[in-house]
């Protein structure tokens, strides 16, 4: 995902970490969002680095991995909200202006406030995968797409099963999906990037330009987490 999204130059110096984020390495919320749910819809543990919930940038003049440890965007407040000290004395720099500075709306309070932020987006998506055992406890197969540009998989666990499938490509795509065992069933959404008509097993599934849904096939399932 990453290579076909983003140059790999000044990515990772070989032995000290990742050198860029999320956010300057994709540049297109849509394409943010769709790695994001990739990786959320993906069996293991997620992991994100702090500020990447809110779409934080890096800054490449500063060594190595200290590129991305700038420090957290909490507010438009001086030094995002971090520090009251004066700047000098950070152990290292805000982001403080462009794109993904503080004062320009990438902080965890100005997104609280903002309905379509990408944090509340991504409260969204980890609640979502809080509802989906499948995702973190089940089997998990590849499905043919019959598009490369499409990454199609299902996860099936205890009587439920949870398909994903997300675009990669700049152009819209429409897949249909062989699920065995679960033939002409419901197919209820569960995320994805706007709203879709209602579909069942075996339908044409339509995705947008670097579009993503998730379903779960059958009934509602109830469970405590």
């Amino acid at each position: 995902v990453f290579a076909r999204f983003g140059p790999e130059k000044n990515m990772q110096i070989y032995g000290r970490g990742i050198r860029r984020r999320l956010a300057p390495m994709l540049g297109d919320a849509r394409r943010i969002r769709l790695a994001n749910s990739l990786l959320f819809s993906l069996p293991g543990a997620q992991v994100i680095r702090y500020g990447d919930e809110i779409g934080m940038g890096d800054d490449l003049s500063l060594p190595e991995r200290e590129s991305v440890r700038t420090v957290m965007q909490w507010s438009k407040e001086r030094n995002g909200g971090f520090s009251t000290a004066p700047a000098e004395r950070l152990a290292r720099p805000t982001i403080a202006d462009g794109p993904f500075g503080y004062r320009d709306g990438v902080n965890v309070e100005s997104q609280h406030r903002d309905a379509s932020s990408l944090l509340h987006w991504m409260e969204r998506l980890i609640h979502t995968r809080k509802q989906c055992p499948e995702l973190g406890w089940g089997s998990c197969a590849i499905l043919d797409a019959g598009d490369p540009a499409v990454f199609a998989h299902r996860c099936d666990w205890s009587g439920g099963t949870v398909v994903a499938v997300h675009n990669l490509a700049d152009r819209p795509a429409a897949v249909r999906l062989a699920l065995d065992g679960v033939e002409t069933m419901p197919m209820i959404e569960l995320m994805g990037d706007q709203p879709y008509q209602e579909i069942r097993t075996g339908q044409e599934i339509d995705l947008e330009p670097y579009g993503y849904r998730w379903f779960r096939i059958g009934g509602a399932r109830r469970f405590l987490l």
